[in-house]
């Protein structure tokens, strides 16, 4: 029996490089502008965008979290936050990485493989 997709009541700009996400029954849009990607990186303490993007990809916890509170621009992120369990997380991956991919488009050949292969 094929599972039935509930719509998603965000209004999701792609061509801004919004991505939409559900943790549990909470939507959320997701969206990596530069100054929310500072605010991520600096929460974690990375050393190079690399690391940002490998934290975000591997889905540690404080990565997720952080990423749920400081990339959203629609939705209630901390209601999010309080319902994350470790089954959203992979979705949480998929989301991290289509809103950092956004950066990647339309950039040189190398800078984009070099991102999908850190994945």
């Amino acid at each position: 029996m094929a599972v039935e997709e509930k719509p998603f009541p965000l209004d999701v700009n792609e061509a801004r490089g919004e991505v939409s996400l559900w943790v549990d029954d909470v939507p959320l849009v997701l969206a990596a502008e530069m100054g929310r990607l500072s605010a991520v990186s600096t929460r974690l303490q990375c050393k190079s965008l690399n690391d940002l993007f490998l934290r975000l990809s591997d889905v540690e916890a404080a990565a997720t979290v952080a990423g749920i509170e400081l990339l959203t621009v629609k939705g209630k992120p901390l209601e999010a936050i309080h319902k994350l369990k470790l089954k959203h997380f992979g979705a949480c991956r998929i989301a991290f990485m289509a809103v950092l991919a956004h950066h990647f488009d339309g950039e040189d050949e190398g800078n984009a493989e070099a991102a999908s292969q850190a994945a």
